[in-house]
């Protein structure tokens, strides 16, 4: 297995969308507090956020409802998110503005180049990945980011005894996730039988998803510690 990850398929399609007003005031006056430009190198996350503390990485933190309400609840964590839909990262800023959030920062850019280039080995705590593109159709599978490869960069960044928590409301893309992570090395399962557990209280429950909830459709949470 190669520990290359090619990026003539990626695992996104930037959709921009329309951004309101807030969110581009936000961008403007709170990217140079939060942001992070991936060509600054590698993170030194106790100059980053002035204290040491466990780190988790958000990849694809949407529009940051979630990521918002985690730094609140769990202030003792530092949380870096990660997505490259700008409407989402506006958003996000201005929830951090609107709460005085202070252990968020944010990057807008490939998780996967940023995994390679920003993140140091074994300096992750917890790495999160809710929702992430199922990519339904059979075709586009090749598409969807939890591969082999990936999870192994994963175990790279993560600390011993670090998790890999995953979530999707796809049922194939969960069966997929589990028998990834299955075979993956380095990694043991905290689920049951099936790879799955219960969602973790840590893990808001966002509006998208209760809807989804009450109209009968399921949501598979996997997660996965790293072993030395």
């Amino acid at each position: 297995m190669t520990d290359k990850i090619k990026r003539t398929i990626r695992s996104f399609v930037r959709r921009e969308g329309r951004m309101t007003s807030s969110q581009k005031q936000a961008l403007e006056n709170l990217w140079p507090r939060f942001g992070i430009e991936p060509e600054n190198g590698v993170i030194d996350f106790e100059i980053l956020f002035g204290r040491n503390a466990p780190v988790v990485f958000e990849i694809g933190f949407g529009m940051g409802d979630s990521m918002a309400n985690m730094a609140l609840s769990y202030p003792e964590n530092n949380y870096l998110g990660i997505d490259v839909h700008r409407p989402g990262v506006g958003n996000l800023l201005k929830k951090i503005e609107e709460n005085n959030i202070t252990n968020i920062r944010i990057m807008c850019s490939d998780a996967v180049e940023v995994l390679k280039n920003n993140i140091a080995a074994e300096s992750l705590d917890a790495v999160y990945l809710f929702f992430p593109d199922p990519w339904p159709k059979k075709k586009h599978h090749k598409r969807r980011i939890v591969q082999p490869a990936f999870v192994q960069l994963i175990r790279s960044k993560l600390k011993n005894g670090g998790v890999f928590h995953l979530a999707t409301d796809w049922e194939n893309y969960a069966e997929h996730m589990v028998e990834v992570m299955q075979s993956a090395e380095g990694f043991e399962n905290k689920g049951n039988e099936s790879g799955f557990i219960e969602r973790p209280d840590y893990r808001p429950l966002t509006k998208f998803e209760n809807r989804g909830i009450k109209l009968g459709h399921g949501v598979w949470d996997i997660l996965f510690e790293k072993k030395s």
